[in-house]
């Protein structure tokens, strides 16, 4: 079982919360992820995607420094690449990563993700 971002934090409230003052009209959308029993990062990334947050160029560059993944989170947008048939640059994209950051976690994972 997949363990929980980080102890304390309510994601799936914080979320619920914010989609229902926010974005009322993306609810439907993004239930199915909201009702999981356990909220992981990858999910996280997922409702992101789906409400589109609109951040300023300064705001993504520096939050991509503050950016950390664990392996089944890793594992997961590997997954995503490979059951979208993304390459490197449109995962990293997708995802607002690096391209390297891509690349050193496919020779990372690679050999242990299951499908």
């Amino acid at each position: 079982m997949a363990k929980q971002i980080q102890k304390g934090i309510d994601y799936r409230r914080l979320y619920r919360d914010l989609i229902s003052y926010k974005y009322p009209n993306k609810i439907e959308e993004c239930r199915s992820i909201l009702e999981k029993d356990n909220i992981i990062g990858f999910d996280i990334l997922m409702l992101q995607k789906k409400l589109a947050f609109n951040f300023t160029r300064e705001d993504s560059i520096s939050d991509q420094r503050y950016k950390s993944y664990d392996e089944s989170t890793i594992k997961k947008i590997l997954q995503f690449q490979e059951k979208n048939q993304l390459n490197n640059t449109q995962l990293a994209l997708h995802f607002k990563l690096s391209r390297n950051t891509v690349s050193k976690w496919k020779k990372l994972f690679t050999n242990s993700i299951q499908l």
